[in-house]
């Protein structure tokens, strides 16, 4: 049986990059030595903004099929927010088993247009909790979007863009429930470009951190984002107080 994580790795043409232009004179990990393997249906995508997480999720996509600002195949007529990431997308090269092109692409400023078209098209007494989107709150929205997705089209890959944007801590949790039950199913596979420490604690997934100069595998405990919401949770007042000195 043929399960999750589809895509198996990605690599680059040299042949293709073009060394003058954005994002190869900027994200020095991208030289033709680039090489990214995914070990777990689940890899998480983290550093800071800037570092090249969202340029090249939305260079996966273009592969997928899906449009740089968001959607999926059968969703994909978005107005252009202006996202360039043809250039790296046509230098990239990914290796499958199997070619997965099912799921959609998550950009949090472009899910408003997302809930418009499932308004619009789906059968919202079946699905999506009996309630259109635009009647629930961007958190219900979410959450309900992605469980009412679950496996319902075989084989798929998601590619989130900090779907944290759109959820409370809470709801965070929620989501953690979503990703094991994703997991289990061994049907998605999932990227996520996130800064949440909630999402990060799932234990079965892979983390790459993202600087200008080099992708690293992290452990959990080794990243920012656990080690300073740690320390700032043990003791916010002294934080706080070293902060506004």
């Amino acid at each position: 049986m043929i399960t999750s994580p589809f895509l198996k790795d990605i690599s680059i043409w040299p042949e293709k990059m073009e060394k003058n232009s954005f994002p190869f004179n900027h994200l020095h990990f991208l030289d033709k030595e680039f090489s990214l393997q995914f070990s777990s249906p689940i890899t998480f995508f983290v550093g800071e903004n800037g570092s090249g997480k969202s340029t090249l999720l939305e260079a996966i996509a273009g592969h997928c099929g899906f449009h740089e600002s968001g959607g999926s195949n059968d969703h994909n007529n978005y107005t252009s927010t202006g996202h360039t990431s043809s250039i790296l997308k046509d230098a990239l090269k990914l290796s499958w088993l199997p070619k997965v092109n099912q799921g959609f692409f998550f950009r949090s400023e472009s899910f408003f247009n997302l809930a418009n078209y499932i308004d619009e098209t789906a059968d919202i007494d079946s699905h999506y909790g009996g309630k259109k989107m635009h009647k629930q709150s961007h958190g219900e929205a979410f959450l309900s979007l992605f469980s009412n997705r679950l496996g319902d089209k075989g084989r798929c890959i998601y590619i989130l863009d900090e779907p944290e944007a759109a959820l409370s801590p809470a709801r965070q949790l929620s989501f953690v429930s979503l990703l094991h039950q994703w997991h289990q199913s061994g049907n998605v596979q999932l990227i996520i470009a996130t800064h949440s420490p909630i999402l990060l604690a799932y234990p079965h997934a892979q983390i790459i951190h993202f600087s200008s100069d080099r992708l690293q595998p992290l452990n959990y405990e080794d990243t920012d984002h656990y080690k300073i919401t740690k320390t700032f949770l043990n003791n916010p007042n002294k934080y706080l107080k070293e902060l506004m000195e």
